[in-house]
C-alpha cells in the first residue's frame, strides 16, 4: 500500500486536474490512516467547496481548525465557504480570524530571513547635527 504522503500526493494530482470525487476519495483514505494530517484536512474542505457541497466544506474547515487554529489559510478559507453559504457575519468572522493570524506569524520589520534575498537596507548614521566649518569659503564682510 501507499505511503500517506504518496496517497497524498496523487489526491493533490487528481484535484489539479479538477477530478474532485476522486481527490475527495483519496483525502478521505490518507485522513483515515492518520486523522491529524492537516494538509489533507484543508484539502477535503476545498474539494467539497469546489464540488459545490458547501455546508461539508464549512465541516471539513472546521476539523481543519481545530487542528491547526491559528492557520491563516483555515480562516481564509472558512470564510470563502461561510460566504458561498450565505452567511456573510461568519465569513467576515474568519476573515478577520485569517488577518490577525497573518499579523501573528508575520516578522518583525527589519528581521532576518536566511531564505530571502531581499534584505533590508541598514539604516543610515544620523546626520551631523552641524557641517564642519569650511576654512575655503570666505566670511561675508572680509577681504
Amino acid at each position: 500500500m501507499a505511503g500517506a504522503q504518496e496517497q497524498y500526493d496523487d489526491a493533490m494530482f487528481a484535484f489539479s486536474q479538477g477530478e474532485y470525487e476522486t481527490a475527495i476519495t483519496q483525502l478521505k483514505q490518507v485522513l483515515e490512516g492518520d486523522p491529524n494530517h492537516f494538509d489533507a484536512q484543508l484539502a477535503l474542505g476545498m474539494a467539497y467547496y469546489r464540488m459545490g457541497d458547501y455546508q461539508t466544506a464549512i465541516q471539513e474547515g472546521l476539523k481543519a481548525q481545530k487542528l491547526r487554529p491559528d492557520e491563516q489559510l483555515v480562516h481564509t478559507n472558512l470564510s470563502l465557504f461561510f460566504m458561498k453559504s450565505g452567511d456573510k457575519a461568519t465569513a467576515e468572522h474568519h476573515g478577520l480570524q485569517a488577518r490577525i493570524s497573518s499579523w501573528k506569524t508575520a516578522k518583525p520589520r527589519g528581521a532576518e530571513s536566511a531564505d530571502s534575498d531581499l534584505q533590508m537596507a541598514p539604516e543610515r548614521p544620523p546626520a551631523p547635527a552641524q557641517f564642519p566649518a569650511m576654512p575655503w569659503k570666505k566670511k561675508p564682510g572680509s577681504t
